[in-house]
């Protein structure tokens, strides 16, 4: 079993950045991919960003492109997500979730860090 462990929110002011942090531990093995998502008060859980972790491949929301980057850290087993930019709008608990196969939907979840963006 995978665990995955958010960390890095926090209150920030608009314009400012934010660096969140999900690292998986548990039983080790190869998955397709990695994934944040975040969900508002209110709305339902919505795709952030993703990465392809053979290839390095990623893909954004249009909401956040140009201004949020994926990455991730092999030997760490850990991914990021480096937010630049910020406005009020990206107010949410974030979560990162594992990509299994490229046949599976994203799971296991973690728990969620609260990103507070502040005008």
């Amino acid at each position: 079993q995978v665990q995955l462990e958010e960390s890095g929110g926090g209150l920030v002011q608009a314009g400012g950045s934010l660096r969140l942090s999900c690292a998986a531990s548990g039983r080790t093995f190869t998955f397709y991919g990695m994934g944040w998502f975040r969900q508002a008060p209110g709305k339902e859980r919505e795709f952030v960003a993703s990465i392809i972790s053979s290839m390095d491949i990623t893909r954004y929301a249009d909401s956040v492109k140009g201004r949020f980057t994926i990455s991730r850290d092999r030997a760490k087993n850990t991914m990021y997500l480096q937010m630049n930019n910020v406005k009020p709008e990206d107010t949410a608990v974030y979560y990162c979730a594992l990509k299994p196969s490229v046949a599976a939907t994203f799971g296991p979840w973690g728990q969620g860090t609260q990103v507070t963006v502040s005008s």
